[in-house]
């Protein structure tokens, strides 16, 4: 683990900002020289604080109006392996994020679709019949309020 000091959290606000600015640009909002930014961000990079750097796309203006968290529980876990359907689901389009947790499900899945009736689709064709598949929750995103991890 590297030590982080507030001029890296400045750079990585920065970054986080504008994916794709230059060194000398970060380095001039946080008042370094573009070659000490740039030995900076490449530290972040091996260290893998930062982890790539991605496009964010507007799902709605994709014609995906419906976002929907299930919780899954699997039926019978000594049957079927966490891999497999970790591998199964993840193999969905529409799921957009798999998640192990702890509590009362063991999956937590994002699921995005066109509308409510595809979202039935998605449920009935492709996630209940994974395998595995048990006990399923649903519920539909009305809002959202925050997004992103910011430091």
């Amino acid at each position: 683990m590297i030590s982080i000091d507030n001029v890296d959290r400045a750079l990585l606000r920065e970054l986080q900002n504008n994916g794709s600015a230059k060194a000398s640009d970060l380095g001039r909002l946080v008042g370094l020289s573009q070659s000490a930014a740039w030995r900076r961000i490449k530290r972040l990079e091996e260290a893998k604080i930062i982890n790539g750097k991605r496009i964010v796309l507007d799902a709605v203006k994709l014609g995906f109006s419906v976002t929907v968290f299930l919780g899954v529980k699997l039926a019978a876990k000594g049957r079927v392996s966490l891999e497999d359907f970790e591998r199964a689901v993840s193999a969905i389009p529409e799921v957009q994020l798999v998640q192990h947790v702890l509590g009362m499900y063991d999956y937590r899945l994002k699921v995005v679709a066109t509308d409510l009736s595809d979202f039935e689709r998605v449920l009935r064709r492709r996630i209940m019949t994974l395998p595995g598949v048990g006990e399923v929750e649903s519920n539909v995103l009305l809002s959202e309020e925050k997004r992103n991890f910011v430091i």
